[in-house]
């Protein structure tokens, strides 16, 4: 897949994760961002269940680019609620 299926890729991914998350962080590097280091965790869940990670453009790509995106905005707002209880 070249840059530009990356990129679209990350920003659908990056939209869905923050729908399901309901992350309040906004713009479009952001759920770019987001969106591919979600892949690129999703990638690396589904080599080591045995599957094959991302290697299309198609719906499935993009299902488990936004599983791995989901499970890194539920990390971030883990660590960002802990920080926040610390300074109150």
């Amino acid at each position: 897949m070249n840059i530009i299926g990356w990129i679209v890729v990350g920003l659908a991914a990056g939209l869905l994760a923050r729908w399901i998350v309901k992350d309040e962080r906004s713009g479009c590097i952001y759920t770019m961002v987001v969106g591919v280091l979600g892949a690129l965790i999703g990638g690396a869940l589904m080599n080591a269940t045995g599957r094959n990670g991302i290697n299309e453009f198609d719906l499935r790509s993009i299902f488990v680019a936004a599983v791995g995106a989901v499970l890194l905005l539920l990390l971030l707002k883990a660590i960002g609620g802990r920080s926040m209880r610390r300074r109150r």
